[in-house]
């Protein structure tokens, strides 16, 4: 086999491997054997959420299953037909033999994100929080590029945006701001952006040029529906309304109707002003706070829950995940992963599907990377 063929070779190999990794091949077979059995049971449209969740699953593990079935067998396939005409010294059947690798290995990169899209909540719309850190103007106008990047990257797959609550800043940019992305998968996409992002720039508020580096962070959770289970006790809840400020137009109304939750126990702050009833921003904030409650469970059940989250609570050096150098040169670097793009502008303007897919793999492997921050 020539170099370029195992080169396609094995990168179909690694990315099925980690799809049988992170399904538990053999449990996933055999739970697609049960629920296979469970929907010729007349009886399981008698509980009807019940069975809409059985024939989630099962079209999920199928076409998981399915795939790296089909492409296993088709890499196989196009492995031998290469391996015949170079025996026949027919260099046109070698060629489309190594075409067909090629392609094969675009598909298995595609659909190995696909697969790895399947957590308890992947699916689902999700909530996006940008909190400016420290720095005053600085942080604030990085707070609001970040808000745009990720806006760009959900309109460029297809999902809708709504601002559920905005901050303004003091001078420019943005103190915080929430957004609801909704769309399938937009959860599973997002979910590994939750961290501190440092921008490194030339300042356009400072009058000597200078170069200046600030912090924002950036917290992702799922919208849950009343399949998930969260008790909420009122006694734990401090609850404060408040008149709307920001932006306007199309971010916010501003009326008295803002409603801000606490969540005393565990600290957690939830607002919502995108609506101009008070009752409905209560009902759409205490939502949030069910959506906060809930990943901050499936993130205990992580083993870098305490890393992640501390990375959350000090918006500063050493925590953060990924840094936007602007100037003297241009590149983007994640700093869990080692993925790197020289075109700032083009991440700016959400083209972040690279850093979300290495980390998604990143989940499933648990390889460690070594990689130096950007100065």
């Amino acid at each position: 086999m020539r170099a370029e063929g195992q080169a396609h070779i094995d990168r179909i190999e690694k990315a099925l491997a980690l799809v049988r990794k992170f399904l538990d091949w053999d449990r996933a077979v055999r739970r697609l054997d049960e629920l296979n059995a469970r929907v010729e049971d007349p009886t399981l449209w008698d509980k009807p959420k019940e069975a809409e969740a059985v024939m989630r699953e099962r079209r999920r593990l199928e076409a998981s299953i399915g795939a790296v079935n089909e492409i296993s067998q088709e890499m196989t396939d196009a492995v031998e037909f290469v391996e015949l005409g170079e025996m026949e010294d027919d260099e046109e059947t070698v060629n489309e033999g190594l075409a067909t690798l090629a392609t094969l290995a675009e598909r298995a990169d595609r659909d190995k994100i696909q697969a790895l899209l399947a957590g308890e909540a992947d699916a689902n719309d999700t909530y996006l929080e940008v909190h400016a850190g420290a720095g005053g103007t600085e942080s604030q106008d990085w707070a609001e590029m970040l808000q745009r990047m990720y806006t760009r990257w959900a309109e460029r797959k297809g999902y809708k945006v709504e601002m559920v609550e905005y901050h303004a800043g003091e001078a420019a940019g943005i103190k915080s701001c929430t957004l609801l992305i909704k769309g399938e998968n937009a959860y599973g996409w997002a979910k590994t952006e939750s961290g501190v992002h440092r921008l490194v720039r030339i300042s356009p508020y400072d009058s000597s040029a200078r170069r200046h580096t600030s912090f924002s962070s950036v917290w992702v959770y799922p919208v849950i529906d009343d399949t998930f289970e969260i008790d909420i006790n009122p006694a734990d809840l401090k609850i404060d309304t408040y008149r709307a400020s920001g932006a306007g137009g199309q971010h916010v109304n501003t009326t008295d109707s803002a409603v801000r939750i606490t969540h005393q126990p565990s600290g957690i702050v939830v607002a919502s002003q995108i609506d101009r009833s008070q009752h409905k921003n209560r009902d759409i904030a205490m939502g949030m706070l069910k959506s906060r409650l809930f990943e901050e469970e499936m993130r205990k059940r992580e083993e870098a829950a305490s890393a992640e989250h501390a990375s959350k609570s000090d918006i500063g050096w050493g925590h953060q995940i990924r840094s936007y150098v602007l100037q003297p040169y241009q590149q983007v670097k994640d700093l869990r992963t080692g993925v790197v793009s020289t075109a700032p502008d083009d991440v700016l303007d959400g083209e972040l599907d690279p850093f979300m897919a290495a980390a998604l793999s990143q989940r499933v492997t648990g390889e460690k990377v070594e990689v130096e921050d950007v100065d």
